[in-house]
């Protein structure tokens, strides 16, 4: 049995991605139930996946699918048709860009849009590739690419249309560039500190404001470790 703020909920997810094909955002899941924080929702997402109802897809932030419905709304999930999303980028390529040698080439896939600022909508099902120089991936780890959408790490280099190599990683270094999670759903391209027991995700853009939250609500879901841009 589901509450009826849980099954408000459930309600308001499916309807959203019927309509448009991806979920609401926790900000938008809160106001449509009238709650106060997201916390709330938070628990509601929680009680809603372990009931079996919708299921959250590992690193992939925003990406929520309806497993299946209770009889009073239909019985039957919407179905995850995922978009992708948003990210970052400057208008100069940036220093000591890489020679490609030839042959020397990579292919990876391309699983969805990142972020600055905004989370992640929803990644790829069956993600396209992506042709990357050889030298980008030679570290150890899976490697994966993201097409960045946003100006917040424009003075890092990174501009908006950008695809970014990320190396999947759970940990970073003071300073590091990463896709960090933050409270297991929102998803940003972010320079990675820390300040005491918090952690900072710092812009390279100084029209927004750090964001300080505490160590748990944020996980890290891989480093930077090369960019291709098209003009």
């Amino acid at each position: 049995m589901l509450t009826k703020k849980q099954l408000d909920l459930l309600d308001f997810i499916n309807k959203r991605m019927l309509k448009d094909g991806v979920p609401p955002s926790f900000d938008e899941m809160k106001d449509a139930l009238d709650l106060r924080s997201k916390s709330g929702i938070h628990r509601l997402i929680t009680a809603l996946e372990e009931r079996g109802f919708i299921r959250r897809l590992a690193h992939r932030a925003r990406a929520i699918e309806i497993v299946k419905l209770p009889e009073s709304l239909g019985g039957a999930p919407a179905g995850f048709r995922p978009q992708v999303i948003d990210g970052d980028r400057p208008d100069v390529a940036p220093s000591g860009a890489m020679q490609i040698a030839k042959g020397a080439i990579a292919e990876l896939p391309l699983v969805g849009k990142i972020a600055a600022g905004r989370p992640i909508e929803a990644i790829n099902d069956t993600p396209p590739g992506v042709m990357v120089p050889g030298q980008m991936v030679q570290g150890a780890g899976k490697h994966y690419a993201l097409e960045v959408k946003g100006d917040s790490m424009i003075d890092a280099g990174i501009n908006d249309g950008d695809v970014v190599v990320i190396r999947e990683s759970s940990d970073a270094a003071e300073g590091d560039i990463v896709v960090a999670q933050v409270e297991g759903y929102e998803a940003t391209l972010k320079r990675f500190r820390r300040r005491g027991g918090m952690i900072v995700l710092e812009a390279a853009n100084p029209a927004y404001e750090p964001r300080v939250l505490p160590e748990g609500a944020v996980s890290v879901q891989g480093r930077l470790v090369g960019l291709i841009r098209t003009y």
